[in-house]
């Protein structure tokens, strides 16, 4: 049988994993850098830990995991004949890989709650899993490279993400805009337009614009039950100026009778001009009062992400989730994080041309093998250079040199070392740099002092 990989993975090779190390190395810095610790959770959780955290579209995407052995025989008949799939799931399966980052972390603050030091910051860079429709920029496995606070209702920590988020991307070379909202505010909008009963619905809707346009939201909007009523009072949301704060000032007028929309304006606002105090351009950061995101657990600030040079949609995303814990049955444990994508980042940096020589590694020495005793004085060499931190190996077999040329280029080995007869005698040794093109001659002291 010809051999696959399973729809929306990938294999990666050793340029591309060492471009993703590149990309890690700078996120991992910047996190502990900005004081948050490393935490690993497994690659799958309880069913019951992950459903019903994400919203009826998120739970549609989990990867469930079969029980093991016969996992038919404890099947209810009458629901396997109706076909009844809800029913079905929780039969004969217990198990799913993760969805995200964020509630296994949720989980394992409410079952190690006791011996945290809140606020507790936290890092976290593993893969997850989603059965959605692969295309540009969207896997079914990927990587999430996460930063999270709980402990702290403070809105300093939605300002210190927006530093993280822009130290590290102007780290890695990428303009980007960082779009920004409040749960609260669309709470208050929902208000506005008599739909709070339908606030799921809104935000769910509200948060494709991008991608189905706004006849799109209309029309999914009607289909939820949203009266064409309500959304000509939300009409204004598709016509926002570029003046953050003048949209806010629009806000607090339509939400004179919202004590929730009101509290979502003062939130963000604080946010938004604790940032331009510290510096940050105003064109970096956008109030896009149309950014939802659809996860269910969010409860005020939220945030997006996008590359500016680049059709690649959200690069990163976050925002804070004060109840989570309480699912866990662990009250009082706000939270708030961001996440970066590793995978879009990577497409992005390599679209730009982005990624520097140096985050490539490739091995620096190869060493001709003309087989007899120079073999031995080629390893004892290569060793030597190997305690000094650098890259060296010996080709395996006594080929012709124009076969071992070859696998140097191919490989990207920048230099191609020759230690035969006449260099073992005269304690010296010649070495090509395969790039210039250059030969040079040293004595074996001087070439280890390179």
């Amino acid at each position: 049988m010809k051999p696959s990989l399973a729809k929306g993975t990938r294999d990666f090779t050793a340029q591309e994993v060492s471009r993703r190390k590149y990309i890690i190395n700078i996120l991992q810095n910047n996190f502990e850098l900005f004081g948050f610790q490393p935490l690993e959770t497994p690659s799958f959780e309880n069913l019951s830990t992950l459903t019903g955290k994400y919203g009826e579209e998120g739970d549609r995407l989990i990867f469930k995991i079969l029980n093991s052995g016969d996992y038919a025989s404890k099947v209810n008949q009458e629901d396997w004949d109706n076909k009844n799939h809800q029913k079905l799931i929780s039969q004969i399966s217990d198990k799913a890989l993760r969805y995200d980052l964020t509630v296994p972390f949720a989980r394992f603050v409410a079952m190690n709650h006791g011996k945290l030091t809140f606020p507790y910051k936290r890092y976290q860079i593993q893969p997850v899993w989603r059965a959605d429709r692969p295309q540009k920029g969207r896997f079914r496995e990927f990587y999430q490279c996460d930063a999270d606070v709980v402990g702290s209702e403070s809105l300093l920590q939605e300002v210190d993400l927006v530093q993280l988020y822009l130290k590290s991307f102007a780290d890695l070379r990428i303009p980007v805009t960082i779009h920004m909202n409040n749960r609260k505010i669309l709470s208050g909008l929902a208000e506005y337009a008599g739909i709070t009963d339908k606030l799921i619905e809104f935000t769910v809707a509200l948060d494709k614009l991008d991608k189905i346009g706004k006849e799109g939201v209309v029309k999914e909007l009607l289909e939820r039950e949203i009266s064409q009523e309500s959304i000509d009072k939300l009409e204004f949301l598709f016509n926002q100026s570029d003046d953050a704060l003048e949209n806010l000032l629009q806000l607090k007028e339509k939400f004179a009778d919202s004590e929730i929309g009101l509290k979502g304006v003062e939130e963000l606002e604080f946010v938004l001009t604790q940032s331009l105090n510290l510096g940050v351009d105003m064109q970096n950061l956008v109030f896009n009062i149309t950014l939802a995101r659809g996860l269910d657990y969010y409860t005020g600030a939220i945030f997006e992400v996008k590359a500016d040079e680049v059709a690649m949609g959200s690069i990163g995303g976050g925002g804070r989730y004060d109840n989570l814990t309480e699912v866990f049955g662990v009250k009082n444990i706000p939270g708030i994080g961001i996440s970066f994508g590793l995978d879009r980042v990577y497409l992005v940096m390599e679209e730009l041309n982005l990624f520097p020589e140096e985050a490539t590694t490739q091995v620096e020495y190869l060493f001709a093998n003309f087989g007899g005793e120079g073999t031995v004085d080629a390893l004892k060499l290569i060793m030597q250079l190997r305690q000094k931190g650098i890259s060296a190996e010996l080709y395996p077999e006594n080929a012709k040199l124009n076969k071992q040329f070859t696998y140097a280029e191919k490989k990207g080995i920048k230099n191609l070392v020759f230690l035969g007869e006449e260099e073992i005698k005269n304690g010296t040794i010649t070495f090509k740099d395969l790039t210039a093109g250059e030969q040079k001659t040293l004595s074996l002291e001087e070439f280890l002092s390179l």
